[in-house]
């Protein structure tokens, strides 16, 4: 993700919902690093990022033959004619998903710790920065309780399932709904876990103000700086967000975390044109133990932005990012073979995204009915439809759920993607 454009790039993983170079210069106000309050003209796109981490040579050595320390996953594959990451013509094609198999139906339950996260916007000496006499640090409280109470986690109604299920769970229903038991379900359990406070230095960072001059409408954070201080600088690490949550046993490599920002996105190439990505989904490795094996570890999370309304276009709003990063963390939470893309044939989505890997958000992001509205606890909430197996599969036509390529709207994807070669080329 060092360069952002359309198709693979040199990070490797998620959604990493992307809005890349809005095609209009921000609009800066006051200083050269204090935006308007708006985001208006941005324009969605896509990318993928590498999962991170540290290994030990005994580790290594050991992790290949005894496995990983990880959640659960069950294992497929599919045969149809394509293009290998390499280029070469390709029949068999394998994946990871969490949970357990469909035919053997049952309830697998993964805790889902939810880690609020707020920013310290620094000035040069390294202090929170202050402007107008207000500090530049940006609370992430506001959005926790919304977050906990949204589809995500809440369970509503849904055409694939008997009862009231949650959003990622219908989805998953919905594209095993020719092989699974009625029974099968793959739930999250929320927890809300201590906070942490991730800082970044200035020249790292735009910002907009709220009409009253307190922060923060939105901050823009560099992609480089911000994910080396989210992930642990060594496996003893306690100081970054992930390393202290891993050490004090927030997350687990037994669960699937979400690291949650308030309307923070991220831009590359140190150019804040080049905007914005809303969230991604990777995992953390590090070195197994006597304790587990000596397994390779791995933490599988995503950081998601809150979306304030208003900020982008209607329905892209509150939980459409983690509703997009939860769903891949469900169906390639590896991020393909150890975090080398190239599990599915190359295809090219009607949006213009052409990748090779089993990323179910990136296909719809930005098309036309690309959110749907679900109202639970109150609230309108705008989780991001998203791309069933069978569209990756080239399948037709589709078993999945009304014969599908796409949930819960189903009208969103009608056709399947040409047949395209190596960058779509």
């Amino acid at each position: 993700m060092a360069v952002l454009r359309k198709g693979k790039s040199v990070f490797q993983l998620g959604f990493l919902l992307a809005i890349l170079a809005w095609g209009a210069s921000l609009a800066f106000a006051q200083s050269r690093d204090q935006l308007a309050p708006t985001l208006s003209s941005a324009h969605r796109g896509f990318t993928v990022f590498r999962p991170r981490g540290h290994r030990s040579a005994a580790t290594s050595a050991k992790a290949v033959s005894q496995g990983i320390d990880s959640i659960k996953t069950f294992n497929g594959e599919f045969r149809v004619p394509g293009v290998g990451a390499s280029g070469n013509p390709q029949q068999r094609w394998f994946y990871t998903i969490a949970g357990s198999r469909p035919e053997l139906g049952g309830t697998t339950t993964f805790d889902a710790p939810i880690i609020p996260v707020s920013l310290d916007l620094l000035d040069y000496d390294g202090s929170v920065r202050v402007v107008n006499g207000q500090k530049l640090h940006y609370s992430v409280e506001p959005y926790v309780s919304a977050v906990v109470e949204s589809p995500v986690f809440q369970r509503t109604d849904y055409t694939s399932s008997d009862r009231p299920t949650q959003f990622s769970d219908a989805v998953q229903r919905a594209q095993f709904n020719n092989v699974m038991q009625t029974d099968w379900h793959t739930f999250l359990k929320p927890a809300v876990k201590p906070a942490r406070t991730l800082s970044i230095p200035r020249g790292a960072y735009y910002f907009a103000l709220n009409a009253d001059g307190s922060c923060c409408a939105f901050v823009l954070a560099d992609i480089d700086v911000f994910s080396k201080r989210l992930f642990p600088t060594s496996p003893s690490d306690t100081s970054s967000p992930v390393g202290s949550a891993e050490h004090a046993g927030d997350i687990t490599t037994k669960s699937i975390a979400t690291f949650l920002f308030p309307n923070t996105y991220l831009y590359s190439g140190h150019n804040p044109n080049n905007c914005c990505v809303l969230g991604f989904h990777t995992y953390d490795f590090e070195p197994g133990d006597a304790s587990n094996g000596f397994r390779e570890k791995r933490y599988v999370f995503n950081y998601s932005s809150w979306i304030s309304p208003g900020l982008f276009a209607p329905g892209f709003e509150d939980v459409t990012a983690l509703s997009h990063e939860i769903t891949e963390s469900l169906n390639d939470p590896f991020v393909g073979s150890d975090g080398v893309h190239g599990i599915t044939p190359w295809w090219l989505s009607q949006n213009g995204n052409c990748q090779n890997d089993l990323e179910v958000g990136d296909v719809i992001e930005g098309l036309p009915d690309s959110t749907l509205s679900i109202k639970t606890g109150g609230r309108t909430y705008h989780p991001q439809n998203e791309a069933l197996l069978q569209w990756f599969e080239f399948q037709s036509p589709s078993t999945a759920l009304g014969g599908a390529y796409s949930y819960p709207n189903q009208s969103v994807l009608t056709s399947l993607s040409p047949s395209v070669g190596v960058n779509c080329k």
